[in-house]
């Protein structure tokens, strides 16, 4: 099958490579032609623009968008309808919001354009795992995308599945990212616990591994940080500074909307914003306020 990706970042190169090895034909475009040749070297014809990838597929067209969410993507969807036909299939397998989709979707759709997105997972082991896709969009745009998903996913029949209309795609990867931040909050703090006691000389990495193996907390997140802690035991040299890439606030704002709580998930988001702060008012404050009260002692810079 002929299929356009555009964006080849870590995961779009990766994919692409994927697509190339499982037999179908990729037109691969990005900004820096660096990339672009390096995927051609793995098999994907190289394209110089959006719309010299538009030109290099036969309708009806499928292109496969894997850009920064946000503006980035909607310039990107823009540019490419531009040049589409109706029939043709966009879509968006970047971390966009829900929301845009459902709009995207429906603008595309006056045009006579299908949109689909797909909530995609995997990572930098994509590539030799796999990757989880959770897909939105009309049953007959899926349908005929079926041997691209098939092609990607870990098996021809697990790992992926059409979730529902255009905009579940991305709402069900933003939960699953969620989910995954409360999971990464709970091993990190156990881990810690475990360090903490320090007269029993635990060795996390030991730990990880027996856990790993018929453990109710087993998963591919404690895979990894085995891996980390096999790597570097102590963790020299990274500093304990940790981003979010929007969903998990995503996840968060709409369990507000729903009224449905989610407090550990959002305490997990909450918990990366703290170890962003190299100083807090807030925690100079309850010192301060405990002085003040009980005549604590308070800890000078």
């Amino acid at each position: 099958m002929e299929i356009g990706m555009v964006g080849l970042g870590r995961m779009g190169g990766n994919m692409t490579q994927r697509l190339v090895n499982g037999g179908h034909t990729v037109v691969a475009y990005d900004r820096t032609a660096e990339t672009v040749q390096q995927a051609a070297s793995h098999g994907a014809l190289a394209s110089t623009s959006l719309e010299d990838v538009v030109s290099k597929l036969t309708a009806p067209r499928a292109i496969w968008v894997m850009v920064p969410s946000g503006d980035p993507t909607e310039s990107t969807l823009n540019t490419l309808a531009d040049h589409l036909a109706p029939g043709d299939i966009l879509i968006d397998g970047g971390n966009s919001n829900y929301k845009d989709s459902v709009r995207r979707g429906a603008a595309l759709a006056t045009r006579g354009i299908h949109f689909v997105d797909v909530g995609t997972s995997g990572g930098v082991w994509g590539l030799q795992e796999g990757y989880s896709m959770m897909i939105g969009g009309e049953p007959s745009a899926v349908e005929h995308l079926t041997p691209i998903f098939q092609t990607l996913a870990p098996a021809s029949n697990r790992g992926w599945g059409h979730v529902g209309p255009v905009g579940s795609g991305h709402f069900t990867k933003m939960i699953h990212n969620g989910i995954e931040y409360a999971m990464m909050q709970a091993y990190a703090e156990g881990f810690e616990i475990l360090r903490a006691k320090e007269e029993f000389a635990l060795d996390l990495h030991q730990i990880a591994e027996i856990w790993r193996h018929g453990s109710v907390v087993r998963s591919w997140l404690l895979d990894l940080t085995a891996n980390a802690l096999s790597e570097n035991p102590d963790l020299d040299g990274i500093k304990g500074w940790v981003a979010d890439s929007g969903e998990g606030r995503w996840t968060v704002f709409e369990a507000i909307d729903q009224d449905v709580p989610a407090p550990t998930i959002t305490l997990s988001l909450m918990m990366r914003f703290i170890s962003r702060q190299e100083d807090s008012f807030g925690a100079k404050l309850l010192a301060a306020m405990r002085n003040q009260f009980g005549g604590h002692a308070v800890k000078k810079e």
